[in-house]
């Protein structure tokens, strides 16, 4: 089920990208500074997308592998299909994905009716807070 709504969710992203211009406040120049940004929290372990972007990743290496051409050699068009599902998922999911980062990031608010996924305001050591535990 969970593989369902990311796959809906990223075909969703896509759609409305194509349809509104944006689903969110961020620019292209910002989604696309943003992808080194994401891969290096990724790696660092600081942002939990590297599940979704494994998947981008493997879904980008099949649809430029030799193991592509098969469908096209045999099923023709069909196998021309496959390719445009694979290649609008991955535009989809970026855009999801990024979407996501910014908002963690706190580059961009989050849509309404999202939860805000964004890193805590981290407090200077120096603080001190009074108050009386009960």
């Amino acid at each position: 089920m969970g593989r369902t709504l990311r796959r809906t969710a990223a075909f969703t992203a896509l759609w409305k990208a194509l349809v509104t211009g944006s689903g969110s406040n961020a620019s292209l120049g910002q989604r696309m500074g943003a992808m080194p940004r994401m891969l290096a929290a990724t790696l660092r372990g600081r942002y939990d997308g590297f599940g979704r972007l494994m998947l981008i990743t493997a879904a980008t290496a099949y649809v430029v592998s030799p193991v592509d051409i098969v469908p096209e050699a045999f099923l023709l068009v069909f196998g021309l299909v496959d390719d445009m599902i694979v290649v609008g998922w991955i535009a989809g999911a970026l855009l999801s994905e990024t979407d996501r980062f910014l908002a963690w990031e706190g580059s961009i608010p989050p849509k309404s009716g999202q939860a805000s996924t964004a890193r805590p305001q981290q407090t200077s050591p120096a603080t001190v807070i009074e108050g009386e535990v009960a």
